[in-house]
């Protein structure tokens, strides 16, 4: 049983591959965060190594192994250190270099090796090469999932290699059934299916880690008290969200992303399309936004926090793009931050 959800296309072809016994050697799940990539993955692991006659079954000691990551022949790769603390900056070539070693090992319990590589966009440049040189002679009975979301990040020489499989958005209505089939209230669940922009795992999360829910609304409501700040405060704020991005990284993108969803719904409400805001409950306080800025204003938005989000994947420097950002984000009264009234 593939456990993931609103993803037929991508279970198929893996489902395919399988069954023709034509599995390749590496592969490309690409997609937003928290759409299921993951899970995809440890479903495929499974069903490689699945001991029922209909993997992935689920029932199985081999399927219970990864989906618990205590199989030997399941090795995750990504930015978490081993205590879980602070998150690397970057998958560094000592991590690939170990890869590589058990890669040339044969696998200890299961039919297949599965290497999971998590925010593969996030391979150094050494790491990269390294693991090349292993997806140009793939050893026998491994296969290899590089995870994505920026897939425009990869070389084109990893990029090559890979079967690519995208994961698209999951339909609104689809995460909020699921949502419902968890006990989460029909409210609730119509508004976390709207904030999760088709990513289940990220709807799920909210629901039941309430931090969640708690950190978009504080940070929604600093990116609504900026257009009433002076120049100086909104400094300190970009300075904030530096220190952040220092330590984690996926956070300040989210605040970002968060931003720009705030602004796209001011568009929506200036337009007249109300109804397909994401922010649903606070759709009284974006009818009253909406009054007090000016299209070219909104449009200047987006494009500031879209230009800074494209700065930052790039490794530009994080306090000069957000202190930019800072400028160019329009203030109640005047064109922007720094324009007199």
């Amino acid at each position: 049983m593939w456990r993931i959800v609103g993803q037929d296309r991508a279970v198929a072809q893996l489902q395919a591959a399988l069954e023709r016994q034509a599995v390749a050697h590496a592969y490309l799940l690409v997609g937003p965060p928290q759409v299921g990539k993951m899970t995809l993955a440890l479903n495929f692991a499974q069903a490689l190594n699945c001991e029922g006659t209909v993997p992935p079954c689920q029932e199985c000691p081999a399927c219970g192994r990864i989906a618990s990551s205590q199989h030997p022949d399941v090795l995750v790769v990504g930015l978490l250190t081993e205590n879980g603390n602070r998150p690397r900056k970057e998958i560094g070539i000592d991590q690939i270099r170990e890869v590589q070693h058990l890669a040339s090992l044969p696998p200890f319990q299961g039919r297949s090796k599965v290497f999971i590589i998590e925010a593969a966009e996030r391979l150094s440049q050494e790491a990269a090469n390294c693991l090349l040189k292993t997806l140009e002679e793939p050893p026998p009975r491994v296969v290899f999932a590089l995870l994505t979301s920026q897939e425009q990040l990869l070389p084109p020489t990893i990029l090559s290699r890979c079967h690519r499989i995208e994961l698209a958005p999951v339909p609104e209505g689809t995460i909020q059934a699921l949502l419902a089939q968890r006990g989460t209230a029909p409210e609730l669940a119509r508004l976390v299916a709207r904030l999760s922009r088709g990513c289940p795992g990220w709807a799920v999360s909210a629901t039941e880690v309430g931090d969640i829910l708690e950190e978009r609304n504080r940070s929604l409501d600093a990116w609504l008290r900026l257009g009433g700040h002076d120049i100086g405060e909104r400094f300190a704020y970009a300075a904030h969200l530096a220190a952040q991005f220092d330590r984690d990284r996926s956070a300040v993108e989210a605040a970002l992303k968060l931003g720009q969803g705030w602004w796209q719904d001011l568009l929506l409400v200036k337009g007249g399309a109300a109804e397909h805001i994401t922010n649903l409950d606070q759709a009284a306080t974006l009818a009253q936004e909406a009054a007090v800025y000016t299209w070219p204003q909104i449009r200047k938005a987006l494009y500031s926090l879209e230009a800074a989000r494209r700065q930052l994947e790039l490794n530009a420097n994080p306090r000069l793009v957000l202190e930019v950002l800072m400028l160019n984000l329009p203030r109640k009264g005047g064109e922007v931050a720094g324009a007199t009234p």
